[in-house]
């Protein structure tokens, strides 16, 4: 597996990934993972093979390893003392992405791809000129990942591309470049033999943008065995406090929208108590909105928690507020949530689509909608009408099964890649 950061930092394709080679090893299966090496703190497993990186946040927690010729060799000469690998899955949207494909085309591997991210949403969020980032970044992955390789992909109206036919006269489409964030993904792509997104939104979206023919929807997962203690504590816990208890989980960043939920939170004056769980460059300024008023609800900063706790503080919880839009590839949160019994109050409509039931709906992204959406939502909890969620999402979201849906990719990527080689032989 290749990944944009050390699995050991914050982030949840990080744990996503953790998660996978866990259950992947009970199912018999050597797992290497590729990554920067980690600054924050020191990890030894023997699974984890460190590349030299360089910090990019202050508090170290995060790191970049730069692509090319030199990195190659490095990955390239650490792998020799590991088993033969039989495929490559790039969950990584970067230099982890890169490195990754450029490994698999050096060595004839089959590729799984995971897209986790709406890179273009994430810039536009983050970055200054992002139309000029997002063009910069098309320009440097063509540059590190060679010329436009021909493969079959999926139809758009925005696309202009050539027709071309291949050996076996079926038409096919010549992956078009550009500048955008979809575009960026398309080249991605270009070396992959199968696809995953973690919902059926992002699946949907990633097709119409041409990226992939058919892209598989696998889950993000929670581990069985927490599940199950989440739920046992969750069933014995039933003793609610007079006010609603609220939970917001997530990095605190634009793109998760923390800012315009507190200053909700302040709009509402709704009489509960709302634990923020995350961390990250946003907290200072969290602070300060809640310290500059005096309100009814109680805003308490639990900084970072073990997945575990954090678990355990989302079954106990009256609901959790999912506040980003257009961002989430899944919206892990709310699912886990489900998946305890828990409630949400969801801003993105593509998410509460799949969810499909146990939620508030927040009307549109302005402040005022948000709050009268956790008005609400505190007036159910109090009159005992919460909505419930669906209880079949817990057992679709363990692990295990998603492990079984993720190994049926890597068999059918396999078996692609061998008929590419028996049939170049031939």
């Amino acid at each position: 597996m290749f990944g944009d950061q050390h699995v050991e930092s914050s982030g949840g394709a990080q744990v996503s990934m953790r998660l996978q080679r866990r259950f992947l090893e009970r199912a018999g299966h050597t797992v290497t993972i590729v990554a920067p090496r980690l600054h924050a703190r020191r990890v030894d497993d023997p699974a984890y093979l460190d590349l030299p990186s360089v910090p990019i946040t202050p508090d170290r927690e995060y790191a970049m390893t730069v692509p090319g010729r030199r990195t190659d060799r490095r990955l390239d000469l650490a792998m020799t003392g590991r088993p033969p690998v039989d495929v490559v899955h790039v969950q990584a949207d970067f230099w982890g992405a890169v490195i990754g494909h450029r490994f698999a085309r050096r060595h004839g591997l089959p590729v799984v791809h995971t897209m986790h991210n709406r890179v273009d949403v994430g810039i536009e969020a983050t970055a200054p000129f992002p139309k000029l980032v997002l063009r910069m970044l098309n320009l440097w992955a063509g540059r590190m990942l060679g010329p436009v390789r021909r493969r079959r992909i999926a139809p758009s109206s925005e696309d202009r591309t050539e027709m071309l036919r291949p050996r076996d006269d079926s038409p096919t489409r010549i992956a078009p470049r550009g500048r955008d964030g979809w575009a960026y993904l398309r080249m991605l792509a270009e070396g992959a033999d199968a696809v995953t997104a973690p919902s059926a939104h992002f699946a949907r979206r990633l097709e119409q943008h041409g990226v992939f023919p058919r892209v598989d929807v696998v889950w993000n997962g929670i581990d069985d065995e927490i599940l199950d203690a989440a739920l046992d504590r969750a069933q014995v816990e039933t003793q609610h406090p007079s006010r609603p208890r609220l939970v917001w989980v997530g990095r605190m960043s634009p793109e998760k929208r923390l800012l315009p939920f507190l200053r909700a939170v302040i709009e509402s004056k709704v009489a509960a108590d709302i634990e923020i769980i995350g961390g990250g460059g946003q907290r200072r300024a969290a602070r300060r909105i809640v310290e500059a008023v005096t309100a009814p609800t109680g805003v308490e900063f639990a900084g970072r928690l073990p997945y575990a706790e954090t678990l355990r503080r989302i079954g106990a919880a009256d609901a959790v507020v999912q506040t980003s839009i257009g961002f989430e590839t899944q919206g892990m949160t709310v699912f886990e949530a489900a998946s305890l019994g828990t409630p949400a109050v969801v801003c993105d409509p593509d998410i509460a689509a799949e969810l499909g039931s146990g939620y508030w709906a927040v009307a549109d992204a302005s402040t005022t909608a948000l709050a009268r959406a956790l008005g609400a939502a505190a007036a159910d909890i109090v009159d005992g009408t919460s909505p419930r969620p669906d209880a079949a999402v817990a057992e679709a979201f363990r692990q295990s099964s998603r492990t079984a849906a993720m190994l049926a990719v890597y068999d059918r990527a396999i078996s692609l890649s061998r008929g590419r080689r028996t049939a170049g032989g031939s």
